[in-house]
């Protein structure tokens, strides 16, 4: 093919001369073999119909079925190659190939059918006929028109299979029915003889349509085809290829309407073509507080695209280690026996969910090529948020992860996946025009308002197909898809300036009764089903079912077909989110009161739904109660975030309650339950401000219970996040209130926790006297601990803190007794919380025996499981003490990184001392790697921070480290290096910090030996 400008060679699929740039002029195609599928239908017994009619009146009688005829098939993207009176015979696959020609064709055969019922006219009964198969296509062309033509034997097993099909009903032929499959469900009707074939010939009958993702409902009910994007199907090629040596991941970026999600699946759809397996997922707006919502999506389509291996490999599931079958059938809202389950802890559960799920992804990948296309990445729940990134991060060949996002939710884990991102742009001037050709027709007539719409639209796809429908709603285009003609003057049409503005322009257009029955489909989210709308729209059969064909016919709800319902679906989230969008409050109200009634009436037990509605409806008490539901399950899948969000929804809604002393006692105990989400997803100031208000509210109902535990929450927080000073003062008065109290429980977590700030103060012995009370009570027969925690765990966390304790005043005989205690419960329960804290105080132990490699490789456990199971309160320590552990083998380079490491982890949990410890260590190693400067301003400040926030045995450390780090060169740093010992001195032997205080005073012998003295 040849630039008609220059002449130069020009590829046959481009839009423009790679050499001139001029746009490529086609002529019609000559005779070409093509792989299509051909439809025939006619209207049964046309001839008895119109017999005693004139010529007029006869083809009036016909003309309903034909243009119904015709609007389904081009509807679908067919090709009406010939019209016979009573009938027409369409091609879809040509003159456009399109690899999804034998779905296309079918679903516009049933649309064909239901169109042709919907017209009320009992008499008109058509029959349909479809084959797949290789013809000759060629343009034959008259003075007056242009004709698609077909030849070839195909064509006549599609009119035998229309003749032989029975009233409404559509037979296909095996070539057709092996490409449909899965897209259309079939019923075999064996062998039959067919006139004009000498052996009986396979035939099927369709039954229904599959259901359809909202992707395909917008592509079957879209009237453009698929034009340009070359550049992106480039790359994605490219990606396909590079998959099959490692995982690859790719993500198509763009605003609302730019194409994303037609790219993602007519190259999905080019894969399986060429033997590829296809999972597909969306993330819905409505579900994006519900865990793994989206995660069951991608199992369950997992699972089904298992069921259609050719291989049969079975359930993919089946192989997976028993515990992780438990992980996924909690996914899928299976019932669990195993009791390993219900032991595991919250960040374990989510953990095991993820590798699960990893599992079965590289599993189906390992047996043929494997696309997973995941839509609308910035709506999913952050739970299954966490398991897409493991899984785009899989290092396994032939899995090609496809997601597509708006700019604004684009996952931050996207980077670390190493993904390309494909940034969706509008399409460019010719693509546009060929869109607008597909849906207005090529008549030069409609130049001027193609240009008009190109300009207005600036090319984005469905900004340009709303307007030419918002424009034939409105009657100001007639005629059908593929030809239309403008009868109003082009400067009168008044176009919206946005995608939203002419969506809102149709809807004004519909009538009263009609925008009642959106407004309901809209609350209810992108799907709902009609016997849902039945139960929540105020309206009589006739008048809904009226309301539900119309709404169907505009394309603005419409229907598919599924296999337990008949579903209703917008056509774009954009419709959904507009309709929604235009209630005013007192309606969005009672529609959500409506639906939450009837979805509570249906036994449904999905808090998060519940929730939703409820929340939407101002139904307080219930959006509390179904709000703490929802939270309460996402605890136990380990969905800390989530878990966090529906507490905070349910502790709004009881405050919208009438106030009383009741609501005030649920009030508190909801924030003292809500800690575990808020500590789990490494919030301190959140937890500690849970813990203020809820003693505020104990305070102000005189229940003394109630405030110790409030208390109690608040001064552990207060020790992560406050200063020692305010930390003491606020232990020691709960310590007092739980005295005084009758719960043993929350007197062993308050001695605990005035025991951890007395350390973290330097106030070494009397924490150990705390720490011992609580371990006698602990280790008795009335042993307990307050909600959210067990004994066990309680105890252990006792020996722990008294371990480190004793290493710090050196007394290692007592430390390694406590350890040994701890270590043992660590192994009894093997849960991951014990396992982390038993290494915490193992390693600190070894640093303390000094055998820093003995440390490194506890810690490095310890570190990996923490990281592993989300335990983010131990990641700031354990890291800082791995890196003490490097420092101390000489791996300044690596002692450099985990410290810095540690220090942001600290930060970003809001860990105060974990702060000041790994600044201290890391200018250590910054020392030791030759930034002398660097070093000494890092404990300068950290010294200082030390001093003014009562870190009394950090200030010790800071000062030692000043010592270290400043070189002896004159006389007046030797005066700074003798001070900074003589104040470590001090403070270590006040405290009892021998380790310390030894290291000091022999660095202050050796300079005074050598004569130095300060003056």
């Amino acid at each position: 093919m040849h630039c008609a400008a220059c002449r130069s060679p020009i590829d046959p699929g481009g839009s423009r001369c790679p050499k001139c740039g001029a746009a490529v002029r086609r002529s019609d195609p000559d005779s070409e073999r093509r792989f299509v599928t051909i439809l025939r239908a006619d209207v049964i017994d046309s001839t008895g119909l119109v017999a005693e009619l004139d010529p007029e009146a006869a083809v009036s009688r016909l003309e309903p079925a034909l243009a119904a005829m015709r609007g389904a098939v081009r509807q679908f993207g067919g090709i009406v190659s010939k019209e016979l009176g009573d009938g027409l015979a369409a091609v879809f696959g040509a003159p456009i190939a399109d690899d999804n020609h034998a779905p296309l064709a079918c679903h516009a055969a049933i649309e064909l059918v239901r169109r042709v019922a919907s017209l009320g006219d009992p008499a008109l009964q058509v029959r349909v006929g479809l084959h797949s198969g290789h013809v000759v296509a060629y343009m034959v062309a008259s003075e007056f028109s242009k004709v698609y033509e077909i030849g070839g034997a195909a064509q006549h097993l599609a009119a035998r299979l229309e003749q032989e099909a029975e009233a409404n009903q559509i037979y296909v032929s095996e070539a057709c029915q092996n490409l449909a499959d899965g897209h259309v469900r079939f019923e075999s009707l064996g062998g039959k003889s067919l006139r004009g074939f000498s052996q009986p010939v396979p035939v099927y009958r369709i039954v229904s349509a599959s259901d359809l993702s909202s992707w395909r409902v917008r592509r079957a009910r879209s009237v453009s085809r698929f034009v340009d994007r070359t550049t992106e199907r480039a790359l994605l090629d490219r990606a396909a290829g590079q998959a099959r040596a490692g995982r690859q991941t790719v993500l198509l970026l763009g605003d609302a309407g730019i194409g994303k999600s037609r790219l993602a699946h007519e190259f999905a759809q080019k894969l399986r073509g060429e033997g590829w397996r296809l999972i597909d997922a969306e993330c819905s707006p409505n579900l994006q507080g519900a865990p793994f919502s989206t995660l069951k999506r991608i199992l369950l389509s997992a699972i089904d695209a298992a069921a259609r291996d050719p291989g049969n490999p079975g359930d993919p599931l089946k192989d997976l280690p028993a515990i992780q079958q438990s992980a996924l059938d909690a996914v899928l809202d299976v019932a669990i026996a195993n009791p390993q389950w219900d032991e595991l802890e919250p960040h374990a559960r989510g953990r095991v969910i993820s590798d699960a799920s990893c599992a079965v992804i590289q599993s189906l990948a390992g047996r043929q090529p494997t696309i997973l296309l995941l839509e609308d990445l910035h709506w999913i729940d952050r739970a299954s948020d966490v398991v897409v990134a493991a899984i785009a991060s899989l290092a396994v060949p032939d899995l090609l992860v496809l997601l597509t996002s708006r700019p604004n939710g684009m996952p931050v884990w996207i980077a670390r996946c190493h993904a390309e991102i494909v940034a969706m742009r509008p399409l460019d001037d010719d693509s546009g025009l060929e869109m607008l050709s597909d849906m207005l027709g090529s008549s030069e007539t409609n130049a001027d308002l193609k240009s008009r719409i190109i300009s207005h639209t600036a090319n984005v796809p469905l900004f340009i197909e709303e307007v030419c429908r918002g424009l034939k709603d409105s009657g100001t285009l007639r005629g059908e898809w593929g030809d239309l003609a403008l009868v109003r003057p082009i400067d009168e049409l008044g176009i919206p300036t946005s995608i939203q503005g002419v969506i809102a322009a149709r809807l004004d257009r519909v009538s009263k009764q009609e925008r009642s029955v959106l407004q309901v489909a809209a609350a209810l989210g992108a799907r709902s089903s009609e016997a849902t709308l039945r139960k929540i729209a105020i309206l009589p059969e006739d008048a809904l079912r009226g309301c539900l064909v119309s709404l169907d016919r505009t394309e603005l709800l419409v229907r598919i077909d599924s296999e337990l319902e008949d579903s209703l679906e917008f056509r774009h989230e954009m419709v959904r989110q507009v309709t929604y969008d235009s209630m005013v409050d007192k309606v969005r109200e009672d529609i959500h009161a409506r639906i939450l009634a009837a979805l509570e009436g249906s036994g449904a037990e999905d808090s998060d739904k519940l929730c939703y509605h409820a929340t939407r409806a101002k139904d307080w008490d219930k959006a509390f109660h179904y709000g703490l539901a929802s939270a309460q399950k996402c605890l136990a899948r380990s969905a800390f975030t989530d878990a966090a969000d529906y507490f905070e929804t349910a502790m709004r809604s009881l405050d919208m309650t009438p106030e009383n002393p009741a609501r005030e006692a649920k009030a508190v105990d909801i924030r003292i339950e809500a800690r575990a989400a808020f500590i789990g997803s490494g919030h301190v100031s959140e937890w500690l401000n849970l813990g203020k208000e809820a003693e505020r509210r104990a305070d102000a109902i005189n229940d003394i219970g109630r405030k110790v535990a409030a208390m109690t929450v608040m001064a552990a927080a207060q020790n992560f996040y406050g200063t020692p000073a305010e930390a003491i003062r606020l232990n020691e008065e709960v310590v007092s209130l739980a005295e005084r109290s009758d719960s043993s429980g929350w007197l062993n977590a308050a001695q605990y926790g005035l025991g951890q700030v007395y350390f973290l103060a330097g106030r070494y012995r009397e924490a150990d006297g705390l720490f011992a009370r609580a371990r006698a009570q602990l280790m008795g027969p009335e042993a307990s601990a307050p909600f959210g925690t067990t004994a066990k765990y309680a105890l252990l966390l006792c020996c722990m803190m008294g371990s480190i304790n004793h290493t710090v005043m050196d007394e290692i005989d007592a430390a390694e007794r406590l350890q040994r205690h701890a270590d043992a419960i660590a192994e009894e329960t093997s849960r991951p919380y014990d396992r982390v804290a038993a290494a915490y105080s193992g390693g600190w132990l070894m640093l303390g025996r000094g055998d820093p490699a003995a440390a490194a490789s506890i810690l490095e456990g310890g570190f990996v499981l923490a990281q592993k199971h989300g335990i983010r309160l131990f990641v700031p320590v354990l890291a800082c003490h791995l890196g003490i552990a490097y420092l101390e083998q000489g791996l300044f380079d690596r002692a450099r990184g985990m410290l810095a490491e540690a220090r942001e982890e600290a930060r970003t949990v809001g860990y105060t001392s974990a702060v000041l410890r790994s600044s201290i260590y890391l200018a250590l190693a910054t020392n030791q790697l030759g930034d002398v400067q660097a070093a000494q301003n890092m404990l300068r400040e950290a010294r200082n921070t030390a001093r003014q926030q009562g870190f009394s045995g950090l200030e010790a450390e800071a000062l030692f480290g000043e010592a270290v780090v400043t070189p002896p060169s004159s006389a007046e740093s030797r005066t700074i290096i003798l001070a900074a010992l003589r104040a470590a001195i001090a403070i270590a032997s006040e405290s009892g910090a021998k380790p310390l205080q030894q290291k000091a005073e022999a660095m202050l012998n050796g300079m005074v030996a050598e004569g130095d003295q300060l003056t």
